[in-house]
Protein backbone atom coordinates (compact mmCIF):
# COMPACT_ATOMS: atom_id res chain seq x y z
CA UNK A 1 0.00 0.00 0.00
CA UNK A 2 1.59 3.18 -1.19
CA UNK A 3 1.40 5.97 1.22
CA UNK A 4 1.76 9.68 -1.06
CA UNK A 5 4.00 12.65 -0.69
CA UNK A 6 0.91 14.90 0.80
CA UNK A 7 0.17 12.21 3.25
CA UNK A 8 3.33 11.84 5.00
CA UNK A 9 3.65 15.49 5.08
CA UNK A 10 0.26 15.70 6.39
CA UNK A 11 1.79 13.02 9.00
CA UNK A 12 5.14 15.10 9.96
CA UNK A 13 2.67 18.60 10.30
CA UNK A 14 0.65 16.62 12.88
CA UNK A 15 3.87 15.51 14.85
CA UNK A 16 5.32 18.62 14.44
CA UNK A 17 7.80 17.53 12.50
CA UNK A 18 9.87 19.68 9.79
CA UNK A 19 11.04 17.30 6.86
CA UNK A 20 13.22 17.81 4.34
CA UNK A 21 12.08 16.92 0.92
CA UNK A 22 14.55 13.72 0.65
CA UNK A 23 13.39 12.82 4.45
CA UNK A 24 9.87 12.87 3.15
CA UNK A 25 11.37 10.69 0.37
CA UNK A 26 12.62 8.37 3.01
CA UNK A 27 9.47 8.39 4.89
CA UNK A 28 6.99 7.83 2.25
CA UNK A 29 9.34 4.16 1.25
CA UNK A 30 9.27 3.82 5.22
CA UNK A 31 5.65 3.96 5.75
CA UNK A 32 4.55 2.40 3.22
CA UNK A 33 6.75 -0.94 3.55
CA UNK A 34 5.16 -0.94 6.84
CA UNK A 35 1.54 -0.69 5.62
CA UNK A 36 2.34 -3.86 3.61
CA UNK A 37 3.73 -5.55 6.83
CA UNK A 38 -0.26 -4.41 8.11
CA UNK A 39 -2.14 -5.68 5.25
CA UNK A 40 0.32 -8.82 5.22
CA UNK A 41 -0.97 -9.62 8.37
CA UNK A 42 -3.99 -8.73 8.04
CA UNK A 43 -4.54 -11.63 5.64
CA UNK A 44 -3.69 -13.94 9.17
CA UNK A 45 -7.17 -16.15 10.02
CA UNK A 46 -7.29 -15.28 13.86
CA UNK A 47 -10.88 -16.58 13.30
CA UNK A 48 -9.84 -19.51 16.10
CA UNK A 49 -8.13 -17.77 18.24
CA UNK A 50 -9.74 -16.44 21.68
CA UNK A 51 -9.54 -12.55 22.59
CA UNK A 52 -7.04 -12.12 25.38
CA UNK A 53 -4.97 -9.67 27.08
CA UNK A 54 -1.89 -11.83 28.51
CA UNK A 55 -0.39 -14.37 26.19
CA UNK A 56 2.55 -15.42 28.59
CA UNK A 57 0.26 -17.15 31.60
CA UNK A 58 2.22 -14.59 33.40
CA UNK A 59 1.56 -14.46 37.44
CA UNK A 60 2.24 -12.12 40.12
CA UNK A 61 6.08 -12.86 41.55
CA UNK A 62 5.65 -10.45 44.40
CA UNK A 63 6.13 -11.76 47.84
CA UNK A 64 2.58 -11.32 50.06
CA UNK A 65 2.72 -7.89 51.77
CA UNK A 66 3.44 -9.18 55.44
CA UNK A 67 4.31 -6.61 58.39
CA UNK A 68 7.83 -7.12 59.64
CA UNK A 69 10.54 -5.82 62.45
CA UNK A 70 9.94 -1.73 62.07
CA UNK A 71 13.11 0.26 62.38
CA UNK A 72 13.61 2.61 65.46
CA UNK A 73 13.91 6.29 64.51
CA UNK A 74 17.41 6.27 65.73
CA UNK A 75 18.10 2.98 62.85
CA UNK A 76 16.51 5.20 59.99
CA UNK A 77 18.38 8.03 60.33
CA UNK A 78 21.34 6.23 60.98
CA UNK A 79 22.86 7.09 57.52
CA UNK A 80 20.87 10.23 57.00
CA UNK A 81 23.08 13.02 55.58
CA UNK A 82 21.58 15.80 57.21
CA UNK A 83 18.71 15.20 60.60
CA UNK A 84 17.33 17.91 62.20
CA UNK A 85 14.73 17.21 65.51
CA UNK A 86 14.28 13.50 64.58
CA UNK A 87 13.70 13.79 61.02
CA UNK A 88 15.52 13.46 57.65
CA UNK A 89 16.49 17.18 56.56
CA UNK A 90 16.26 18.44 52.32
CA UNK A 91 16.98 21.11 50.44
CA UNK A 92 13.59 23.01 50.02
CA UNK A 93 11.80 21.98 46.80
CA UNK A 94 10.16 25.42 45.94
CA UNK A 95 11.38 28.89 46.66
CA UNK A 96 8.67 30.54 48.94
Amino acid sequence: MAISEAEVRHVARLARLALSDEEIAVMQAQLSAILDYIAMLQEVDVSNVPPTAQVTGLTTVWRPDVVGEMLTQEQALANAPDQQDGMFRVRAVFDE
